[in-house]
């Protein structure tokens, strides 16, 4: 496995523009959204559960769908970008 590089700080500006971009559309859905919004912080799964109380286990369970997030975390996750939960009309 390719080990993990650390972006510049170019490339965290331009993940958290085009993940802004991608919200203001309505086009973020778990659980891309999560993974994304950590690359956002140019955070390791381990830093990023560190921040929000969780594991690094809960985080890689969260990216890959195989885990059911309470409200309160995804609020957590959320609210270090700036983001509220809430409903988008569903494109047909």
């Amino acid at each position: 496995m390719a080990r993990w590089k650390k972006p510049t700080k170019e490339e965290i500006l331009e993940n958290r523009r085009r993940l802004a971009e991608r919200a203001r559309h309505g086009d973020l859905r778990l659980p891309d959204a999560v993974m994304e919004i950590r690359k956002g912080f140019g955070m390791t799964q381990e830093e990023f559960a560190k921040t929000l109380s969780l594991t690094r286990r809960q985080v890689a369970e969260i990216e890959s769908g195989m885990a059911n997030p309470t409200l309160e975390t995804l609020e957590k996750i959320g609210r270090l970008f700036g983001f509220g939960i809430g409903f988008v009309p569903k494109i047909s």
